[in-house]
């Protein structure tokens, strides 16, 4: 239905469903945190595995619009392309501090290092999948599919043990870091809303009608992208994987830049990792929405850019752990050497796309 219209309407149709997105996106962030504090879900299993579905809203109604559609060329690129993404909006909350030592050395704990080992374990396994013959598929269900959402399960099952303590020195948290414990930023708009004397039923309708107008932006955003990428002679992986992915990473954007504020450094770290872990998973459900082999199908574009999601997250595993306290145009040096390695990526990405068309 939008192939029709013209580029000027269809991008003020994206860049509105962007806007809507991003309100949207902030308001299911904060009523998840509020409603996670009021039903003692947020350290729990439960209350992870919430917020995680809850801050890839756009990603899963762009992933089941496009398995709808038989087309999962653009819900691929912005799964693999929007980890990478999201890993970068970590370099823009080190900007948004306001502190003298980077993101990393205020946040630094096993815990978040044991989640950056759940992205990079969830985009090994996509990889392999890559490889197996697409004929393997039984009852709608793939073994890479599956196995991801299985080793997604019990990689949460582990942060949520790490989050509660290790067998280590302080619990395995860094001398120097954050001073108030990890997800009080949660408890603080949980009291803020106590505050106004907002109703817990209140909340979770502003969470519901967020979460339905995030879903439905999240579908014109993929059905006006695929639109545009075809105007403009784009295709739909690097659409997905720049374009789109930006666009559906703004909750993100706007909800750490909040937390790192708030000084609750390790819970912005541990919101994009979270969700770096989840949208794997979505191969799952498209899977079974589409009845096709998804990852099988995968083009090297596709596989580039799951392996530049993984050394993206290492390199923020290795500030976590090595905690740089330097300083470089505002931000620290594991943020910078990101910023280099995604203009790098993406340079790269471009050059497979054109290799590919010639």
């Amino acid at each position: 239905m939008l192939e029709g219209l013209a580029l000027p309407l269809l991008l003020a149709i994206f860049a509105a469903c962007a806007g809507v997105i991003w309100i949207a996106g902030v308001k299911l962030a904060d009523t998840t945190d509020i409603l996670s504090s009021r039903l003692h879900l947020g350290k729990a299993l439960g209350g992870i595995i919430v917020l995680a579905i809850a801050t890839n809203l756009p990603e899963i109604a762009i992933t089941i619009s496009a398995a709808l559609a038989g087309d999962l060329s653009v819900a691929v690129g912005n799964i693999l392309g929007g980890i990478a993404i999201q890993t970068l909006v970590l370099a823009a909350m080190d900007v948004a501090m306001k502190e003298r030592v980077p993101l990393t050395y205020r946040a630094a704990s096993l815990a978040l290092v044991i989640e950056a080992m759940l992205v990079v374990a969830v985009l090994i396994v996509s990889i392999m999948a890559t490889q197996l013959p697409n004929t393997l598929i039984a009852a709608r269900l793939t073994p890479g599919a599956v196995m991801i959402a299985l080793l997604w399960l019990v990689g949460l099952w582990l942060a949520s043990r790490a989050s509660n303590g290790l067998p280590w020195q302080d619990s395995g948290t860094a001398p120097d870091g954050q001073v108030e414990a990890r997800g009080h930023s949660q408890d603080k708009k949980e009291a803020t809303s106590d505050g106004r004397g907002e109703s817990t039923a209140r909340v979770a309708w502003v969470f519901v009608g967020a979460a339905v107008a995030t879903l439905a932006a999240g579908v014109l955003l993929e059905r006006s992208g695929d639109a545009i990428a075809g105007h403009i002679g784009l295709s739909g992986v690097l659409f997905g994987a720049t374009v789109l992915a930006a666009a559906t990473s703004l909750p993100e954007l706007s909800t750490g830049i909040t937390s790192v504020r708030m000084k609750d450094y390790q819970l912005a770290v541990s919101d994009i990792f979270g969700g770096n872990a989840f949208l794997p998973v979505l191969f799952l459900p498209a899977v079974i929405i589409s009845g096709k082999a998804v990852l099988p199908d995968a083009q090297a574009s596709d596989i580039y850019l799951a392996g530049l999601g993984v050394l993206l997250t290492c390199v923020y595993a290795a500030g976590l752990i090595f905690r740089p306290r330097r300083q470089i145009l505002r931000m620290g040096v594991d943020s910078l050497a990101v910023l280099v390695l995604y203009a790098l990526g993406i340079g790269g990405l471009f050059a497979i796309a054109e290799s590919s068309v010639s």
